[in-house]
């Protein structure tokens, strides 16, 4: 005899809620540099996050927002020593379970002796050969890149994506000027009514139109440029502490200006360079894990490597965009020793970095220097900065730093470009 089963429909709460949702509720989390923890060691920068950091974190997001039904809370505190078998921790399961399948995040999985989900706060810790872990995909990045363009875009008020415009005229797609006569080499974009005009008064009006070499006329228009960017990030010990997150900001205009310059200036490049004790060139694609460590300021080295790279493009512009809070603090000897100062301002420090800003001026490159701190001491040196190189300096915050960043870039003026 056949038997049917039913059971009573439980709605889930959380069903409205998107993938793109959890990525924004989980965005502090995925892109954090270390400054919320409190036990976090420094020398293990590249561990990897597992699933249950992901779980614990969503669960905090959800009930810090109040998004966690009553009754779920209610059954929660009932199952007090029980969480991993709780109705909210499955369904915590099934966001996270969706994050993966529309390919935000990819999941590992561990050695087969793999321990169960404890309950959050509870002190227990799992060994890491028996934890899920999971890595952020490019497509989250992009998502996030995104939305924080979004966000600061909406700050600055009422905005217009452009190029960067130069006082320079020349023969382009978008017609802003008067007409001239055609020059071999010139972009074919005729005007067509001087054209024809042209034939007329040298011909008189007569069918068909007889047209000449000479009575080609193109629309100018103004000359549009390219720019390579180098990105330089400070990623010493200074940069989480004082009680502010400074990092973390930054690696979301990080990925802001990716995403502005893949969608709207698709002939730009940039490139990310981290300068601490000495200087590295991170692929964008790594940004979301990369942490402050216990590490001193080489701003030089930060330098040479983004002359190196920006030398290597052709574009009609290089500029380093240097996003910094403490003084140059370390250097980087012939020998390959660093020579370290945590005071600062050694005047052997700062006359070889000096030096090296020469060497970009001397180059072509443009330093824009943005402060995430007012110490007299960095003032000063970003002063001298701003005067070898003839950049801009800005004086910002970590809730202000994208807004001048972005608006310095879009709104670039370059008067000469040779």
């Amino acid at each position: 005899m056949k038997y049917v089963k039913y059971s009573k429909y439980v709605a889930d709460p959380f069903d409205s809620l998107s993938a793109e949702d959890l990525l924004q509720l989980l965005q502090d989390f995925l892109l954090e540099s270390g400054f919320n923890s409190q036990y976090y060691n420094f020398y293990e920068m590249d561990s990897e996050r597992t699933m249950e950091d992901l779980h614990r974190a969503l669960l905090e997001a959800l009930q810090s927002r109040g998004m966690i039904p009553e009754e779920l809370l209610q059954q929660l505190r009932e199952k007090a020593g029980n969480y991993q078998d709780s109705q909210l921790s499955d369904l915590i399961n099934k966001l996270l379970e969706r994050l993966a399948e529309e390919g935000y995040i990819t999941i590992e999985q561990p050695n087969p002796q793999q321990g169960k989900l404890t309950q959050p706060g509870s002190g227990q810790v799992m060994g890491p050969e028996g934890s899920e872990k999971f890595e952020v995909t490019d497509k989250a990045l992009d998502f996030l890149g995104f939305k924080t363009l979004k966000d600061l875009l909406a700050s600055l008020g009422k905005s217009s994506f452009g190029r960067h415009d130069t006082r320079e005229l020349a023969t382009g797609v978008e017609s802003h000027g008067s007409s001239r006569r055609y020059e071999f080499g010139d972009t074919m974009n005729l005007d067509v009514n001087a054209t024809l005009l042209s034939a007329i008064q040298r011909e008189g009006l007569r069918v068909p139109i007889e047209l000449d070499y000479k009575d080609l006329q193109v629309r100018q228009c103004e000359y549009q440029s390219s720019c390579a960017t180098v990105l330089m990030l400070d990623c010493s010990h200074s940069m989480i502490l004082y009680g502010e997150d400074r990092f973390t900001p930054a690696k979301k205009v990080a990925l802001a200006l990716t995403h502005l310059i893949r969608t709207q200036y698709p002939g730009d490049t940039l490139h990310l360079v981290l300068f601490h004790d000495t200087a590295e060139e991170m692929p964008l694609s790594e940004l979301a894990r990369v942490r402050v460590g216990p590490y001193y300021t080489n701003t030089r080295e930060g330098l040479r490597l983004a002359q190196r790279i920006l030398s290597r493009q052709r574009k009609d512009m290089c500029q380093i965009v240097m996003i910094t809070d403490g003084k140059p603090s370390a250097l980087t000897l012939e020998d390959g020793r660093i020579y370290k100062n945590a005071f600062g301002l050694d005047p052997l420090v700062v006359s070889e970095t000096l030096h090296e800003v020469a060497r970009c001026r001397r180059s072509g490159i443009l330093i824009n220097t943005f402060m995430l701190a007012s110490d007299y001491g960095l003032v000063n040196f970003v002063q001298k900065v701003t005067e070898i190189c003839r950049g801009k300096a800005y004086f910002t915050t970590p809730y202000t730093l994208g807004q001048y960043l972005l608006m310095d870039y879009m709104q670039k003026k370059i008067k000469h470009i040779h």
